[in-house]
């Protein structure tokens, strides 16, 4: 996930820049593209660029080892299904899954781990570590430059640090069960916050939404003991006022099932920039929390037209996404120009919770690169031509 350390607007304050925002940013944008709206305006299709995809890193092309857990004998296997992207200095990393469950489940062929590919941007192997479970969220903390991976996001969870430059491993336990009764999903860290989505609520006990179970925790790192400690930072029912819709501006219940990705929007976004965001992907909903775990947080929720994935801003007219295809088993770089503050996505149509059970299918197609409308909810097809796209993860690197 990307991290950013920004300005931090009160609720009153992120209000006013919302709707000055509006005119400001729609007058430089008029004529060119419709990516910035008032919140509920009907809006066309905005006519946006087709993008080069070209294919940098293939887990066909890696391998690794592993043991079933009823062997010691060691077997080998190519890497498959790139999920989480993140950066430290010039290189990326993402994670492969390798078919492991959610909880932790051996894949088919008996393989327990993730593994964690180290490549420069373009794509040119560097390293590569194994975890034991299913790695969903991977991000790096820009204060120590380790890298923090999650396992397991329906149950069992924990989580390890990778520092790149010894190759250290540590592993992390939670110091008490998770009260949301799931696993935990993706990290971005935001003012020296580490912030972890709690994905798959109620896997163990009560179905969600419940007001009392977490959506984001707020945790920290015993590294002497190795445990991680953690506290709720809002709940699957908490409240928060209305982006977009009928209800727009005024407060509304969340009824949080499936909190999933989260990122930090760039301050170069117009609406919501330095704010936290939280992907409900299931429930096709973000929330925006301003000035989080301070006396001032606020949330706001975002209601979309699509369930999506990763959510990632371009921050420069020059630059690259860069995407995990999971389908595909690869990493794409998807190149051309990016108007700053883009909001683009990966459109997940078979992951809403009103997909039906066989998917793809009509109307739910696979994943697709999608432009999102910051102010409506909005998502749009961007045309791609190239490699195949399915993505998942996204990251923007400005060049």
């Amino acid at each position: 996930m990307t991290m950013h350390v920004l300005d931090r607007p009160g609720p009153a304050r992120h209000v006013a820049k919302t709707f000055a925002a509006i005119g400001a940013v729609a007058a430089v944008l008029a004529g060119v593209t419709a990516f910035a709206r008032p919140a509920g305006a009907k809006t066309d299709q905005p006519t946006t660029p087709t993008y080069k995809v070209v294919t940098i890193l293939s887990g066909k092309s890696l391998h690794h080892t592993y043991t079933k857990a009823s062997s010691s004998k060691l077997y080998s296997e190519p890497l498959a299904s790139p999920d989480d992207i993140t950066r430290i200095g010039g290189d990326l990393f993402t994670t492969f899954q390798n078919g492991v469950g959610p909880q932790g489940q051996a894949s088919p062929d008996g393989n327990r781990d993730s593994t964690i590919v180290e490549f420069t941007l373009s794509g040119a192997f560097v390293n590569q570590w194994d975890l034991r479970g299913k790695c969903d969220g991977l991000t790096a903390n820009p204060a120590t430059g380790l890298v923090v991976a999650t396992v397991n996001e329906d149950a069992n969870s924990s989580l390890y640090t990778i520092d790149p430059s010894t190759g250290q491993v540590v592993h992390y336990s939670y110091y008490k069960p998770l009260p949301h009764k799931g696993g935990t999903d993706a990290i971005s860290f935001d003012n020296g916050l580490m912030l972890i989505s709690a994905s798959a609520p109620g896997t163990t006990g009560a179905a969600a939404p419940r007001p009392y179970y977490p959506a984001v925790y707020v945790v920290t790192l015993d590294q002497s003991n190795h445990l991680a400690y953690f506290n709720a930072l809002f709940y699957d029912e908490s409240h928060a006022t209305a982006a977009n819709g009928p209800n727009f501006g005024h407060p509304v219940k969340l009824g949080l099932t499936d909190p999933d990705s989260n990122e930090v929007a760039p301050g170069i976004e117009p609406r919501f920039g330095g704010d936290f965001m939280l992907t409900s992907q299931g429930d096709k909903e973000q929330i925006y929390v301003n000035a989080p775990d301070t006396s001032h947080q606020h949330l706001w929720v975002l209601n979309l037209s699509q369930s999506v994935d990763d959510t990632a801003w371009s921050t420069s007219w020059h630059g690259a996404f860069y995407a995990a295809s999971t389908s595909d088993d690869t990493v794409v770089e998807i190149e051309g120009s990016f108007w700053p503050g883009t909001a683009f996505v990966a459109v997940t149509p078979c992951d809403a919770n009103n997909a039906p059970a066989t998917c793809p299918g009509a109307g739910f197609p696979p994943n697709y690169l999608g432009h999102l409308d910051m102010y409506t909810g909005n998502i749009y097809p961007v045309s791609v031509r190239g490699a195949a796209l399915h993505p998942q993860g996204m990251i923007f690197v400005a060049f």
